[in-house]
C-alpha cells in the first residue's frame, strides 16, 4: 500500500510521474519565437502561392532546385534528388552514408484539398448569366461555397497540343467568381428546413462568371458566347478545349495572419499542404543523413488515393529503383523489398484541433490542440480502427526518445470520440510494404473549410520535429 507524503514530495510525485502537455510558448526561446514567426511568413507564401496540386508542385520544385536538388532522370551524381510523377506529385530524397537495403526515413504527405472542380461541359446560360456547372472534390459542407469570393486555377490542353495555364480571381485587379445563395427571406421552405448536407444540392454549386451579353442581339446564348470570346481572344480557347482541362474553383486571396496576437494563420488548403510545408522545409536543410530520406508528395488522398498520382500507385515503388541506380549499388528485388521493409516513416496529415464550441465531438484527453506542437496518432480509421494502421508501441517509443532528444514540443491526438467519425490517411498505404509508420501533423480548426486555422508554433514543431526524425 503506498504511504501518503507530504505535500512537497507529493507535487515533486505528481510531476514526475503525469503526464503533462506544454504549450509551445512556455518551452522556446525568445530567439525561437522570432523563428516562430519568420516561419509563419514563409509557410502563408507557400500556401498563396500552392492553391492547386499543379502550382504545390511546382513551388516544391522551386525550393528544391534552390537548395541544391536534381531531377534523378538527368544525368551527373548528385545526393540530393527529385522526381517528378506527371505534375501533380513529386518526391524529394537526400541520399544517406547507410546502403539503401538497410532502409529509408519517409515522410509522405498529400497535396490535394478539397475543392471544386469544373466538369468537363461546364458552361452555359441561364437568366441573362453565364455559368460554370461543377463536381465538388473531396469532403466538404456544401455550404461553405456560397456567397464567397472565388478563383480559377487550371491547366487547359488546346486542340493542337499546346498547354494553358489558368489562374484568375488572386491579383488585386482581377475579378473574382461566386456559388449565388439564397437570400434569408425565401429560404424558409427549400433550406431552413432542411439537414445541413441537403441546404446546398451538389447541382447548384454552379459558378457565376458573366452578365455581359455578345453585342449582336439576333443571336442565341449571347451571354455564352460573350464569355467564349473573352476566352479565345486572351488564352485561344474554345468551348471543345474544356473537355481537355483540369480546372480548379478555390477560394480567392491570399493566406492571412489570424488573432492580434499573429499567431494563427488563416488559409485555404492547409489541409494537407501545412504538412508539405514542414517537410519541403525539413528536407530542404538536410545534409549529410544517415539513412537516405525521402519526402513523398502526393496526390488523391482526400478521394481515397486512386489513380497514378495517388498514394496507391507504384510511383513510390519506382523512385526507390531509381535511387539505387544513382547510389551505385545493385538492385535485386530482394534489396528492394528489404529497404522498404527496413524504413521508418511518418505518414504527415493535419488533425482535428478541439474546438471549444464544439467539444462535444472530442473526448478532451485524447483531442489534438491547438499550440501544443505537432500532434502524433497512434491509430486513425473509423468505428473500431477500420482501415487504420495502427503503430506499434516499439515505434512510438522509438520517436519519443527522438524529440526527447531535440526538444520537440508534441502531444497525442485523435480525430473525435469513439463511434463519432473518423478518417483514414495514406499511412496503411506505406504499411503495406512493411515499414514502421504513424500519423503526425499539426492540429487544424475549422478543416476541410475554404478559411481553415493552424497554430504557427506548430507548424514550427511540426518543421523540427521531421527534421529531428530525418536525421536520426
Amino acid at each position: 500500500m503506498v504511504q501518503a507524503k507530504g505535500k512537497k514530495e507529493t507535487n515533486a510525485l505528481k510531476e514526475k510521474l503525469f503526464s503533462k502537455p506544454e504549450l509551445v510558448w512556455d518551452r522556446i526561446s525568445s530567439k525561437e519565437k522570432d523563428e516562430v514567426f519568420d516561419l509563419g511568413e514563409r509557410y502563408k507564401q507557400f500556401l498563396s502561392k500552392a492553391k492547386t496540386e499543379r502550382e504545390a508542385v511546382d513551388e516544391i520544385i522551386s525550393t528544391a532546385e534552390a537548395a541544391g536538388f536534381r531531377d534523378i532522370n538527368k544525368p551527373g551524381r548528385s545526393r540530393k534528388l527529385y522526381a517528378l510523377n506527371g505534375a501533380k506529385a513529386v518526391a524529394l530524397a537526400v541520399l544517406g552514408r547507410e546502403p539503401l537495403h538497410m532502409g529509408l526515413r519517409i515522410v509522405a504527405a498529400h497535396l490535394d484539398c478539397p475543392r471544386l472542380d469544373l466538369k468537363q461541359n461546364p458552361l452555359y446560360e441561364d437568366l441573362d448569366m453565364a455559368y460554370l456547372k461543377t463536381h465538388y472534390y473531396g469532403g466538404i459542407k456544401k455550404y461553405q461555397w456560397v456567397a464567397r469570393p472565388l478563383a480559377v486555377h487550371g491547366k487547359v490542353v488546346l486542340a493542337d497540343g499546346r498547354e494553358v495555364d489558368l489562374k484568375i480571381g488572386e491579383a488585386g485587379d482581377e475579378p473574382v467568381f461566386i456559388v449565388n445563395d439564397l437570400l434569408p427571406h425565401l429560404a424558409q421552405n427549400v433550406q431552413a428546413t432542411k439537414k445541413m448536407a441537403d441546404i446546398v444540392a451538389g447541382e447548384k454549386l454552379n459558378v457565376l462568371i458573366g452578365a455581359l451579353p455578345y453585342p449582336d442581339r439576333d443571336v442565341s446564348d449571347r451571354f455564352k458566347l460573350a464569355i467564349l470570346v473573352f476566352l479565345n481572344k486572351t488564352y485561344g480557347i474554345t468551348e471543345d478545349d474544356l473537355v481537355s482541362a483540369e480546372l480548379e474553383v478555390v477560394p480567392a486571396g491570399p493566406a492571412k495572419d489570424v488573432g492580434m496576437d499573429r499567431s494563427l494563420v488563416g488559409s485555404y488548403g492547409q489541409d494537407d499542404r501545412a504538412s508539405a510545408f514542414m517537410t519541403l522545409s525539413a528536407l530542404s536543410e538536410l545534409r549529410n543523413p544517415t539513412f537516405t530520406c525521402v519526402a513523398l508528395f502526393v496526390d488523391k488522398e482526400e478521394v481515397g488515393s486512386e489513380g497514378p498520382t495517388g498514394a496507391k500507385s507504384r510511383f513510390f515503388q519506382m523512385v526507390v529503383m531509381d535511387l539505387f541506380a544513382k547510389a551505385g549499388e545493385p538492385l535485386l528485388i530482394s534489396h528492394l523489398e528489404k529497404a522498404l521493409f527496413r524504413s521508418k516513416a511518418i505518414s504527415a496529415d493535419v488533425n482535428a484541433a478541439m474546438d471549444p464550441d464544439w467539444a462535444e465531438v472530442h473526448e478532451k484527453r485524447n483531442a489534438a490542440r491547438l499550440g501544443y506542437g505537432i500532434s502524433l496518432s497512434k491509430f486513425g480509421g473509423i468505428r473500431g480502427k477500420v482501415g487504420s494502421n495502427d503503430a506499434s508501441a516499439e515505434y512510438i517509443g522509438w520517436l519519443r526518445r527522438i524529440f526527447k532528444n531535440a526538444s520537440i514540443v508534441w502531444h497525442t491526438g485523435e480525430l473525435g470520440k469513439v463511434d463519432e467519425g473518423g478518417g483514414g490517411t495514406i499511412a496503411k498505404f506505406l504499411a503495406e510494404h512493411g515499414m514502421d509508420v504513424v500519423d503526425m501533423g499539426v492540429p487544424v480548426l475549422s478543416m476541410h473549410s475554404p478559411f481553415e486555422i493552424t497554430h504557427k508554433g506548430d507548424i514550427y514543431m511540426g518543421y523540427r520535429a521531421f527534421k529531428a526524425f530525418f536525421s536520426a
